[in-house]
């Protein structure tokens, strides 16, 4: 029998990301997931991994403040609740602290939308247009203190066309996420940090 091991998904809207991550966790993969965890209770990801009969859970960032380290804490024993072996980040729109990702480091993943080290932090395919570059796309690195700058362990790349808009590009990003995380979390969970290149 199979140990598969335990994946948490954190996010903080609809969560299409976390579907195509829950979507690939089936038959033989190596790993299923525990949680759905967001810091926003109406993120419409939560009712979809419900829908999919997994456990969620909200811990509102608000009620907080600026202290992260609270929310962080609160965020950390719901997690610790499930166990996990894996941490993927899905669109979790709050920066974690150092504290936190210490926590958990070696086992967290994030993705991000441009091809890293371009472009950290938001914005990206206005910045990728602006630039003029050719080619566009994202990025599945660990989570290490350094804000979307851990190692890279898969990209896949879009040509940036004439007269794209970021929504535009965007949208031709976010089918390559779809494709691209699922198989970064498929190698991660039995230890294979070779980069998977799209």
């Amino acid at each position: 029998m199979i140990d598969h091991k335990r994946v948490a998904i954190l996010i903080s809207g609809g969560g299409s990301n976390m579907l195509a991550l829950v979507r690939d966790m089936a038959g033989d993969h190596p790993a299923r997931p525990v949680l759905v965890a967001s810091n926003d209770p109406e993120a419409a990801g939560l009712a979809r991994a419900a829908d999919l009969g997994i456990e969620t859970a909200a811990v509102d960032h608000r009620p907080f403040g600026k202290d992260r380290a609270a929310f962080e804490a609160a965020l950390t024993e719901r997690l610790e609740r499930a166990r996990p072996d894996i941490i993927c980040l899905a669109g979790f729109m709050r920066i974690l602290t150092p504290g936190f990702i210490s926590r958990w480091e070696g086992r967290m993943l994030n993705i991000h939308p441009s091809l890293l080290p371009k472009y950290r932090g938001l914005h990206t395919h206005a910045r990728a247009i602006e630039a003029g570059d050719a080619e566009h796309g994202c990025s599945v690195h660990e989570v290490t203190a350094e804000l979307d700058g851990g190692p890279v362990l898969g990209q896949a790349r879009v040509r940036i066309e004439a007269g794209d808009t970021p929504d535009d590009l965007a949208a031709r990003v976010l089918v390559q996420e779809h494709r691209l995380y699922p198989m970064v979390l498929r190698r991660f969970a039995v230890g294979d940090r070779r980069p998977v290149l799209l």
